[in-house]
């Protein structure tokens, strides 16, 4: 049974692997001369939560100098396991067939909470050059 603070620092360790993916596949942007291609995913409501979800998604990719794909992805606001989330699925196959080097959510809780679970989110991606990024948080670094 994993304690409170080994649940911390498994995510801890978990955002420096997300984020040491991220920084592989930025560079490999960089040398190409490109920006960033991601595409959106929410985990709200349909209707007016999740466009505002994903408008903000945007505009924070825009401000960054990302370009934001013409397709975005959305689940309902449960958050079920991963493997029964359409729209994930869809954001992670389309990002892997080259049309986004990342996708972009609000917060990790979008995704998973669960370590396990994320662990394995993250190398899938990585395997395919893909990387996870968030909007920063009030209370965090603003490093995606």
């Amino acid at each position: 049974m994993s304690t409170p603070l080994r649940t911390d620092v498994r995510a801890a360790r978990l955002e420096a692997l997300r984020r040491e993916y991220m920084g592989q596949i930025v560079a490999i942007a960089a040398r190409q001369g490109r920006p960033l291609r991601v595409a959106p995913y929410a985990l709200a409501q349909p209707g007016a939560e999740q466009h505002a979800d994903l408008e903000q998604i945007a505009e924070y990719a825009t401000a960054r100098g990302w370009k934001v794909t013409s397709s975005t992805f959305a689940d309902m606001s449960q958050p079920l396991p991963l493997t029964q989330r359409p729209g994930f699925g869809a954001a992670c196959r389309y990002a892997a067939q080259g049309f986004a080097d990342g996708i972009l959510a609000i917060a990790r809780p979008a995704i998973t909470t669960d370590n396990e679970t994320y662990s394995l989110v993250l190398e899938h991606l990585h395997d395919r050059d893909v990387f996870l990024a968030y909007l920063p948080t009030v209370d965090a670094p603003t490093t995606p």
